[in-house]
């Protein structure tokens, strides 16, 4: 199974096309996360959506919008309040998790890879098959 996080961006405009993502694919959805964080001493959450794996080729797509969002929980703010309003309107509740920022990997990739191990670790995706 290939597991992969798609950046769509740091949670500007590019909020909508998540948003958009999960209305669209609400079949698929099986988890809306939030990953907060500390960057450049400003508390930042990243958003995600976790789909289900496809039937054929078994890829599960982990789409994110990184550390653009000010920690709702610190700061509440009208983005975050959209992804709530999107997760109330599926019937979703939404993972919270503080992880270590990007900023800590030479690669966004390694970021991705690590983060991919800690759902993996907590049975939010399947594992490494």
């Amino acid at each position: 199974m290939i597991q992969r996080f798609i950046e769509l961006g740091e949670g500007y405009s590019d909020i909508y096309e998540l948003m958009e993502l999960a209305t669209a694919n609400k079949e698929r959805l099986q988890h809306m996360m939030a990953f907060h964080t500390i960057v450049k001493d400003r508390a930042v959450t990243s958003l995600a959506l976790v789909m289900k794996p496809t039937e054929q080729g078994k890829f599960q797509a982990i789409y994110v919008c990184r550390e653009g969002i000010p920690n709702p929980n610190i700061t509440p703010n009208q983005r975050y309040s959209l992804f709530e309003e999107t997760a109330g309107k599926l019937d979703k509740a939404i993972i919270q998790m503080d992880v270590k920022p990007s900023t800590l990997f030479p690669e966004n990739a390694l970021y991705y890879q690590h983060l991919i191990a800690i759902l993996r670790l907590n049975h939010y995706i399947l594992p490494l098959q």
